[in-house]
């Protein structure tokens, strides 16, 4: 399956879905004049990954900001990977966040709250 990659912008994060390096990345910040025209690929690549995932996927989530449109789209990429945990994948999504921002921990926190997908909270130093 072929990589999907989008550079990151001022207002829109970078995104890595490489299937065949196993690499699954979103970072930067998420705030896309239109949330649907940038995620829209994000969500058609996942679709078409789940019908033959990697034995293992980790998908990171390195965000340091998004607004409250992004905030939707985000919970329906985890939506994906709930409904693949559900279907028997082996997913873990890694939440990174800078230690010293409270707002994105509590972010992750609410996510793994909201669906049932195996988390893992990564705070790190800038």
């Amino acid at each position: 399956m072929e990589a999907l990659r989008i550079a990151q912008t001022d207002d829109s994060p970078e995104v890595i879905l490489d299937q065949e390096g196993n690499h699954f990345e979103i970072s930067g910040k998420s705030l896309p004049e239109d949330v649907m025209d940038f995620y829209q690929p994000v969500l058609d690549w996942l679709g078409e990954y789940r019908k033959n995932p990697n034995p293992k996927t980790v998908f990171t989530f390195n965000l340091l900001y998004f607004n409250t449109a992004s905030s939707k789209l985000i919970l329906d990429i985890l939506i994906i990977f709930e409904e693949m945990v559900e279907e028997g994948q082996d997913i873990l999504i890694r939440w990174l966040s800078l230690s010293s921002d409270e707002d994105m921990q509590e972010a992750g926190r609410e996510y793994e709250e909201m669906i049932d997908v195996p988390f893992e909270h990564v705070s790190h130093e800038p």
